[in-house]
């Protein structure tokens, strides 16, 4: 590849979504705006091999879209119009389009992006359709980019996308961020599809990668730009600042071979002190816009207290319980009481831990849940239970697609087998 074709889709990655943005607020379509960005796109890596890549390549790429979209009406005016109407027709639309166009040209600016996220993560369409098409357009990535990142074959993640643009075609979704109480409900599924995102790539649910660290970056990219957005909103520092926190981690999560190191055996050092500040900061001005009972602050306020702590067992482990607590008095949630049980077993001994988890064992959200029995086998190892916890650990194994999360299962089995066989788990019975 030359460096010019380099260049070129570096350029994109940072320009897509404004160029989209800008020209879907003309078309009020986002199919539409991304075939005509595409086909910018395309005449750029024809012509700028050659010609240079110009000083404001943003301006090109829009002028190159305007041309094509007066292009698009041109050939279907003249489908649909008697032949003596087409020009006065044609003249008047192309003006129209045109004038729209240079304005789309000179005022790109972030409103048109924000109403590009809220449009891509409309509820009509499915959580899968909201994730797909928010990172197509929002993030600049390619079909096959996303489909690797999911792990699903390109061609399925093709048509999940032009479903997704196609029913908001149909349904006839306007481009516009919403305002009042139908911002804050379409706000919730904005920030559940970022998070989705980053949890993906925070831990990864199938595959041979703990991680999939671009996906947690393209999250982040989601929440800074939220941040900018609508800086008086609570829930949007919220998120930001859990996902600086957690991801601060990251460098600390893999050990050399690329297998999975849980926070507790986790070396301090090796997370990012600045990314640390950032989620801080982040979590502050949450608590200062009224949001400490909503739900990402608390999360937030949750990884701020293992953030604290200068190793495991510094950790206030009373806090966390209180701040789970709070998070079910707000929405309760069977995740949301199965970390309550981890931090239980921390702060109040394994007894206690198992006894919490035990109250959620038939709830129907949990039942193919791998971390459930994950969870009870290490309480059960620290009860001295081992047999029992053979029988969790084994079970957890067969409910996990994720070939690192496999290997540390079958770790934890290695140390019991071996606790056992040393002649110190005689109680295990």
């Amino acid at each position: 590849m030359s460096d010019t074709h380099t260049a070129i889709e570096a350029m994109w990655k940072v320009e897509s979504t404004r160029l989209i943005a800008g020209i879907a607020r003309v078309t009020r379509d986002i199919g539409i705006a991304e075939e005509l960005a595409q086909d910018a796109l395309v005449a750029a890596l024809e012509r700028w091999p050659d010609e240079g890549i110009p000083d404001k390549p943003a301006a090109w790429l829009m002028t190159a879209a305007k041309r094509r979209a007066i292009d698009r009406l041109r050939r279907g005016r003249m489908l649909a119009l008697k032949h003596g109407e087409i020009a006065r027709e044609l003249e008047f639309e192309q003006q129209r389009l045109g004038d729209a166009m240079d304005h789309a040209l000179d005022q790109v600016i972030d409103d048109d992006v924000l109403r590009l996220i809220f449009t891509a993560c409309h509820p009509v369409l499915t959580v899968e359709g909201r994730v797909a098409l928010t990172l197509r357009v929002a993030c600049g990535l390619t079909t096959a980019e996303i489909a690797r990142s999911f792990l699903v074959p390109e061609k399925t993640l093709g048509q999940r996308i032009f479903r997704a643009k196609k029913t908001l075609s149909e349904a006839q979704v306007p481009f516009e961020t919403p305002r009042g109480d139908e911002l804050r409900q379409r706000l919730a599924s904005v920030l559940s599809v970022v998070y989705l995102i980053f949890n993906e790539g925070y831990t990864a649910t199938a595959g041979d990668q703990w991680m999939r660290s671009a996906l947690c970056e393209d999250a982040l990219r989601l929440g800074r730009l939220l941040a900018q957005l609508l800086p008086r909103e609570p829930e949007v520092h919220g998120l930001l600042a859990l996902m600086e926190l957690q991801a601060s981690r990251s460098a600390a999560r893999t050990g050399p071979a690329g297998e999975a190191v849980l926070l507790p055996e986790q070396d301090r050092a090796l997370w990012d002190q600045a990314q640390i500040q950032r989620g801080m900061a982040a979590l502050e001005r949450a608590q200062q816009l009224g949001g400490g009972a909503h739900s990402y602050v608390l999360q937030a306020a949750i990884a701020a207290c293992h953030m604290r702590a200068a190793a495991a067992a510094d950790t206030d482990w009373e806090s966390v319980v209180l701040l789970y607590d709070a998070l079910l008095q707000i929405g309760p949630s069977p995740i949301v009481g199965l970390n309550r049980a981890v931090a239980v077993g921390m702060a109040r001994g394994p007894a206690a831990g198992l006894q919490a988890l035990d109250a959620l064992a038939a709830e129907p959200a949990l039942a193919n849940y791998h971390l459930l029995p994950s969870v009870r086998g290490d309480l059960l190892v620290r009860l001295g239970r081992h047999a029992e916890a053979r029988e969790e650990l084994q079970r957890a194994m067969a409910m996990t697609d994720n070939v690192r999360e496999h290997e540390l299962l079958s770790r934890k089995l290695k140390n019991i087998r071996a606790f056992v066989e040393s002649g110190s788990g005689h109680s295990s019975t």
